[in-house]
C-alpha cells in the first residue's frame, strides 16, 4: 500500500530532473555558439590576403647568366736567360711595381762573355786603326804610281773589314749586356704576383721558357659571359628589335647568392656564334678595388639585354612556376574570391617576374596569405588588402593587426613570405588546382 507522502515525493524528483535537463541543453548551446565563433550567423570572417593592383609599364628584360672572372691584365714571368737561381727579391701575394726586381739569375757566366766581347771591340778598334792608317799611307802614292792601284785597292778593303769587325764587336757587346740585364728578372707590369714557381738554386731554362711567376691586375676585372644565342635573339625579339648592345649596367652576383655592391658595364658582344655550343661571348669590366672578385672565380651576372615597352611586375611569392599548366597566380575578381590565372612570363627583374600576357591592368593579383586558402572550399571570398613589399633588410614593414602577412593560418602558425624564387603551393592547395572540402563545425 503506497505511502501518503509519496506522490509529493515523485514531483518534486521529476521537478529536479526537468530542471537538470534544461541548464544540460543550456550549456550545450552556449557550448555550439562558442565553437561556431564571431560573426553573423555564427560563421568566419573572411581571411584576409595580401593583393597587389597590375599596372602596365616599361620594363627591361633582364638575363641571369653564367660567367668567368678573369684579370684585367696578366703577365706570366719567364726566364730569359739560362743559369741558377740565386735568390727570390719579392713577397709572394704582395703587390708589385712595374720594374721591381723578383729574381737574381747568377751573372757569372754572362759577365764573363761581357768582359770578353768588351775586349773584341778594342781589338777590332785597333785593327781598324791600323788598317785606316795604311789607306792614307797609299793614297798619295798610288797618285805618284810609286804602287799599284791593287795594292791600294786592297788597303781600303782591309780597312772596311776592319771597320765592320768594329761594329760586330759593339753588336756582340751590346747582346752580352742585355743578357747580364736578363740574370736580374723585373716585372713586367704592376699588379699582384702570386706564389714563386721556383726556389732558390733551381736551373731555369731560356730554351724552355721556364715560368717563375704570375702577376695579375686585380683593380680591375673582366667578366666573360656565355650565353645562347637563341635566347639572345629571343631576348630582341621580343623587344620588337629594340636591343641593348654595350654600355648597360651588369649586377655581380656571388657564388654564395650575395650582390656585388658595385656594378659593371658591358663592354661588347662577340657577333660569331660558337659551332660546338651555340653560344655567343659577352664581356663585362667591372671595379674591384677591394679584391672581391678573384681570376677564375665562377659568379653570375644580371643584365638587361632588352626593353619590352609594357609589361607587368609580379612579385615571384605570387608565382607558382612550372605547374602542369604552365606559370599561374592567383587572382582575385571583384567578388572577392580568388581563381587561378595562366601567365606568360618573360624575363626577371630583382625580386619581380616580369609577365607579358595573362593579365589585365587593374587586375588584383594574390601575393600573401596563400596558407589561409589551404583549409577552405574553393571559391570561399576574401578580404583583400594591399600587399607592402619588404624592407632592404628582408622585413616585413611595421603595419597594423590586419597586416596579412602577420595573421594565423588555419593552423595557428604564422604565414611568411619568401624573399625570393618560385613560391611551391603546398599538395591540395587552391593554388596548385586542387580541391579541399571544407572543415565542418562541431
Amino acid at each position: 500500500m503506497r505511502s501518503a507522502h509519496s506522490s509529493p515525493l515523485s514531483m518534486t524528483r521529476i521537478a529536479a530532473c526537468t530542471l537538470m535537463a534544461v541548464t544540460l541543453l543550456s550549456a550545450c548551446g552556449n557550448k555550439d555558439a562558442a565553437q561556431a565563433g564571431p560573426g553573423a550567423g555564427g560563421k568566419m570572417p573572411p581571411p584576409q590576403v595580401g593583393v597587389i593592383t597590375t599596372k602596365f609599364q616599361s620594363v627591361a628584360l633582364e638575363t641571369e647568366l653564367p660567367a668567368r672572372v678573369e684579370a684585367i691584365r696578366t703577365a706570366e714571368v719567364r726566364a730569359r736567360v739560362s743559369g741558377v737561381v740565386l735568390k727570390r727579391t719579392f713577397t709572394e701575394g704582395s703587390i708589385v711595381k712595374e720594374g721591381q726586381s723578383l729574381f737574381q739569375i747568377d751573372p757569372a757566366p754572362y759577365q764573363a762573355e761581357l768582359n770578353a766581347a768588351q775586349a773584341a771591340v778594342g781589338r777590332a778598334q785597333a785593327n781598324l786603326t791600323a788598317a785606316s792608317a795604311i789607306v792614307d799611307r797609299y793614297k798619295p802614292l798610288v797618285e805618284a804610281n810609286a804602287i799599284s792601284k791593287q795594292e791600294y785597292t786592297n788597303a781600303v778593303a782591309t780597312a772596311e773589314q776592319a771597320r765592320a769587325d768594329v761594329r760586330s764587336a759593339q753588336a756582340q757587346l751590346k747582346i752580352s749586356q742585355i743578357n747580364v740585364g736578363y740574370s736580374n728578372v723585373y716585372a713586367p707590369i704592376s699588379g699582384r704576383i702570386g706564389r714563386a714557381l721556383v726556389t732558390e738554386g733551381a736551373l731555369v731554362s731560356a730554351a724552355e721558357a721556364t715560368q717563375l711567376a704570375l702577376i695579375q691586375q686585380t683593380d680591375s676585372m673582366y667578366l666573360n659571359i656565355t650565353q645562347s644565342a637563341s635566347e639572345l635573339q629571343r631576348l630582341r625579339k621580343q623587344a620588337g628589335g629594340k636591343g641593348i648592345d654595350s654600355a648597360i649596367p651588369v649586377t655581380v652576383i656571388m657564388d654564395d647568392g650575395t650582390v656585388l655592391p658595385r656594378q659593371g658595364k658591358l663592354l661588347f658582344s662577340d657577333v660569331t656564334v660558337d659551332p660546338t655550343s651555340g653560344q655567343v661571348t659577352l664581356r663585362a669590366q667591372v671595379p674591384n678595388p677591394d679584391n672581391a672578385l678573384l681570376p677564375g672565380q665562377y659568379v653570375r651576372v644580371r643584365l638587361a639585354q632588352a626593353e619590352l615597352p609594357s609589361g607587368i611586375l609580379i612579385p615571384q611569392q605570387a608565382v607558382t612556376r612550372g605547374g602542369q599548366t604552365g606559370d599561374t597566380l592567383m587572382v582575385v575578381g571583384a567578388d572577392n574570391k580568388p581563381t587561378p590565372r595562366t601567365v606568360k612570363i618573360a624575363s626577371q627583374e630583382g625580386s619581380n617576374w616580369v609577365v607579358t600576357d595573362g593579365l589585365k591592368e587593374g587586375e588584383r593579383v594574390m601575393v600573401d596569405g596563400f596558407q589561409k586558402l589551404q583549409m577552405l572550399p574553393p571559391g570561399t571570398p576574401v578580404q583583400p588588402v594591399a600587399w607592402t613589399a619588404p624592407n632592404a633588410n628582408g622585413n616585413a614593414p611595421a603595419a597594423a593587426a590586419g597586416n596579412p602577412a602577420q595573421q594565423p593560418n588555419a593552423a595557428g602558425a604564422t604565414a611568411t613570405n619568401a624573399a625570393a624564387g618560385s613560391r611551391t603551393p603546398d599538395a591540395g592547395s587552391p593554388a596548385a588546382g586542387a580541391t579541399t572540402p571544407g572543415q565542418s563545425r562541431q
